[in-house]
């Protein structure tokens, strides 16, 4: 079994697969300051609690974009299953041609999104993932990595509009039934929503205008399915698109993947 790990600036989400099923998926708290030791209590625990034991555990692999995480988690998987992990960067083999003026940049997570999308759905793609930030990436059906567009999270958004504002207090960051609030919460929660929605659909107007053709729109991320509905150029949500690009890649770092990308 594989053990998929993807650290991002908020949170860490962890799969386990069976071949390419996925068992299990648990999320954590992305904190610095946690130990590999106290992680590894935890994802040991959940795991427990999930019936599955360490032992079982044959490959590791993460991404991340938190370097001090990175060397934490890499020292807590070899401790607690005795595996040295893959490191997703983008000299990774992922099948896809990276067109970008210094791939070193391009975060390991939009990496690994682009080709479980690709790999998915072979077609002019925009992946749009709504994490701490929310980042866009457009591949063509060639396979070509052109870039993207990186944009506020909509939890950022949020959390400045409260902490500037005196007198706002943090809503719940779901849907009002109607764009024009009847009392402040709701008032925020459809600037938020209805807002970002907006945000989204002229990002993407303005990449397929450039890429010249119009792309199958995919979401994911933690706040896909708050944004998705509201959002009228995204066409399918892939909830679990990071874990699944995990597993496509640790298949084709260790050569058992022999379907070409390209």
């Amino acid at each position: 079994m594989l053990l998929a790990v993807d650290i991002g600036n908020t949170n860490i989400v962890a799969g386990i697969f069976d071949e390419a099923r996925l068992l299990t998926h648990w999320r954590l708290a992305s904190d610095p300051k946690t130990t590999a030791d106290e992680y590894g209590v935890l994802c040991l625990s959940i795991m427990a609690r999930d019936g599955h034991v360490p032992e079982r555990i044959t490959g590791a692999i993460i991404s991340s974009v938190v370097p001090a995480l990175t060397e934490t988690f890499e020292s807590m998987i070899e401790r607690a299953f005795h595996r040295t992990p893959i490191i997703v960067s983008s000299e990774s083999d992922t099948g896809l041609t990276l067109n970008y003026l210094n791939p070193r940049e391009i975060g390991s997570d939009r990496i690994v999104n682009a080709a479980a999308a690709y790999h998915k759905f072979r077609r002019d793609l925009i992946i749009v993932d709504f994490g701490t930030a929310t980042t866009f990436c457009a591949v063509t059906h060639a396979g070509e990595y052109l870039g993207g567009v990186i944009a506020p999270g909509l939890g950022i958004s949020a959390d400045a509009l409260f902490t500037r504002a005196a007198k706002l207090s943090k809503v719940e960051l779901s849907r009002p039934k109607t764009v024009i609030g009847i009392d402040t919460a709701s008032s925020i929660q459809a600037g938020l929503v209805f807002g970002y929605a907006g945000l989204v659909d002229a990002l993407i107007q303005r990449m397929e205008l450039e890429m010249g053709r119009r792309s199958y729109v995919i979401a994911t991320g933690g706040l896909a399915s708050v944004i998705a509905p509201e959002a009228r150029s995204i066409q399918h949500i892939e909830p679990f698109l990071t874990l699944e690009g995990l597993e496509l890649l640790h298949r084709r770092a260790r050569g058992t993947d022999v379907r070409p990308l390209v």
